[in-house]
């Protein structure tokens, strides 16, 4: 039997797990190549051999996704793998024909190839949408099973952005290893707040390894979604997060719609920020996905250390990258923040922008006037923090989950926003947790 030559599009998650759990040790293929996008500085580098396996001695060479039709042809590349999230079915489709017409197959893998089993319990709460609030859903979810008397670890979808040999397994117990494995802002946003809680975080490149060792110490395994994709994990309980700000995205969205089709619960979140219709507009919508699944609604109720700093102010509003870039989103709790506590003015940010950062609104036109907080590397956090610099503004308000100042310099007066979940009428994730894994 000739072996398929295989090429995995991805964006430094979803492929390599793919990658670790499917066809590293299958004798009848032989990946070829990793194509990366969405992140900056993937490229150009080579899964590792320590990572790829005996079959694999000089590991596997990672090319920009602009690279795919040609390496198709010179890799003679028989089928390609789409594997990264949180785009749209169109542009999905538009790959696909990309590669059929360069006369390779194109493959999605499934479930039930790429979910792993634990010995333990797990929970999932993934989204359809980056930015719907699976970070506030998590930690929500983790305090109501540590209230029952539960060892819980967050496993968080992979951000492997560094060495990824040194990034294999990832166990974050405080800020030192934080710091010790040089996180970046994206990295620091997911796993702070977790911290913050007395929570353990685990990530990595390696997903079963990270499995069995999360296993040695916890209950319950809490897997923290990443994009819309769905969990690495076969979940005993799986809990998808939609956003009434982006009504229709669940239908039209990967995989996205995928994780809505799967889900026992949704959580319906920001009804207090959104429009009354599109908070229906969503309700059906997942009627129609998934009439089985129990739907929760629920707030992100915001909070700042001093509201009236705020008014009357020129405010630099800084928010999740992801949520604005790949995400779509052209505002988030920074920006509500600014307007409900009456800011005089929300200060675009895009005249101050120099490098990457620059680089990055142009890459994404639908962002809005806030500034992402990328920090990608280095360069691109010194690029972040001149922008800030540069903005002519009273004050800025940090969007972002973390404590921003721990990374960069900010050299105005700032205030952080920080939101949590709060479910609206019945039932609640405590409800539904208790009648699952009450004893």
């Amino acid at each position: 039997m000739s072996v398929t030559r295989i090429l995995i599009m991805g964006a430094a998650g979803r492929d390599f797990h793919n990658f670790n759990v499917f066809y590293r040790d299958n004798p009848n293929v032989e990946v070829v190549a990793f194509t990366a996008t969405q992140i900056p500085n993937i490229e150009g580098r080579l899964y590792p051999p320590e990572l790829a396996g005996a079959r694999y001695p000089n590991g596997i060479p990672i090319y920009p996704e602009g690279d795919l039709v040609k390496l198709i042809h010179e890799k003679q590349v028989d089928q390609v793998v789409f594997a990264y999230s949180d785009v749209p079915h169109e542009y999905v489709m538009h790959k696909a024909s990309q590669v059929l017409a360069a006369g390779a197959d194109f493959a999605l893998l499934g479930t039930r190839h790429t979910q792993l089993r634990s010995s333990k319990p797990v929970v999932a709460v993934c989204a359809v949408r980056t930015g719907s609030g699976k970070s506030q859903t998590t930690r929500r979810v983790s305090k109501i099973l540590r209230q029952m008397g539960y060892r819980v670890a967050a496993i968080r979808h992979p951000m492997p952005y560094g060495d990824l040999v040194q990034q294999t397994v990832q166990r974050f117990a405080d800020y030192g290893d934080l710091d010790k494995h040089q996180c970046t802002i994206e990295e620091r946003e997911e796993y702070e707040p977790h911290l913050d809680n007395g929570l353990i975080v685990y990530a990595g490149v390696d997903y079963e390894r990270i499995l069995r060792q999360a296993e040695q110490e916890v209950d319950i395994i809490l897997w923290d979604g990443g994009n819309n994709d769905l969990p690495f994990y076969k979940p005993d309980l799986h809990i998808v997060v939609a956003d009434p700000h982006r009504p229709g995205h669940e239908q039209t969205y990967h995989p996205g719609e995928a994780n809505a089709r799967a889900a026992d619960v949704f959580v319906i979140n920001k009804i207090d920020t959104a429009n009354p219709q599109a908070v229906i507009q969503v309700r059906n919508s997942l009627r129609e996905l998934n009439p089985n699944a129990i739907v929760i609604e629920a707030a992100s109720p915001l909070f700042v250390e001093d509201p009236a700093a705020i008014r009357g102010k020129r405010v630099l509003v800084i928010e999740d990258g992801p949520t604005l870039t790949h995400g779509e989103m052209a505002y988030g709790a920074g920006w509500v923040a600014a307007q409900r506590f009456g800011a005089a003015e929300i200060v675009d940010p895009r005249p101050f922008a120099v490098g990457s950062i620059k680089a990055t609104f142009e890459k994404y036109p639908t962002t809005g006037a806030v500034l992402p907080a990328m920090g990608y590397g280095e360069e691109q956090t010194r690029e972040l923090e001149e922008t800030i610099r540069r903005a002519q503004v009273d004050l800025v308000l940090v969007g972002t989950p973390i404590d921003l100042s721990r990374v960069i310099h900010i050299d105005k007066p700032f205030q952080r926003v920080r939101y949590e979940l709060q479910e609206i009428g019945q039932p609640t994730l405590q409800d539904i947790l208790q009648a699952k894994f009450g004893r």
